[in-house]
């Protein structure tokens, strides 16, 4: 997750490790919090993979600081872990969250698959604590915990459905105005064989 992450950051402007962990805390909503115990780590064997290099070393403040982008392997392992399809589980919020931040790299109809993959995952995460509300007495704070939770589930649910809307209204107007250019073309070639 925290490759994807990178790759992601990098595709957009080379950076040096500090930039980096600020831009992963600012752009992921502040949800994720990377410690440069892991942040390192995870450069140096994305840079022993061949996915990004150094460029430059900046000097600052009797400091040198490496500056790092993305290479063309990169961009192939950045594209395979953002379109990579698993089984959702508990832990994968956080990672429809980091790909989710990268959605913009992502054709259409693969932006509906996952989101649509996302909301069936959250629909069974839902039917599971409506069962558990219905048979499980507790007391009051664990009865708040699962409606939260419920709720919560709810609320995710109905974003993903707006979300999966707007994409399919984009997608139909994208290819109506296709339809029409096309036809528009055709109309023009048979006036000026005419």
């Amino acid at each position: 997750m925290l490759e994807l992450a990178i790759l992601g950051l990098l595709k957009e402007r080379s950076m040096h490790g500090y930039q980096l962990s600020k831009r992963l805390t600012d752009s992921l909503g502040g949800f994720w919090r990377v410690s440069y115990g892991s942040l390192y780590p995870s450069l140096k064997r994305l840079e022993r993979q061949g996915a990004v290099e150094q460029i430059f070393g900046k000097q600052e403040v009797g400091r040198r600081k490496n500056v790092y982008r993305i290479t063309e392997k990169g961009e192939t392992l950045f594209r395979e872990l953002l379109e990579e399809s698993g089984p959702e589980s508990s832990g994968e919020d956080n990672r429809f969250r980091v790909r989710m931040a990268f959605f913009k790299y992502l054709s259409p109809e693969t932006r509906i698959r996952l989101l649509e993959r996302r909301r069936a995952f959250l629909e069974e995460r839902l039917s599971t604590i409506r069962s558990s509300l219905a048979t499980t007495g507790g007391d009051m704070y664990t009865m708040s915990l699962m409606q939260h939770g419920r709720e919560t589930t709810e609320q995710d649910i109905a974003w993903l459905n707006g979300l999966i809307a707007a994409e399919r209204r984009a997608t139909e107007t994208m290819s109506g105005g296709s339809k029409r250019r096309s036809t528009a073309r055709s109309l023009r070639r048979k006036e000026r064989a005419t």
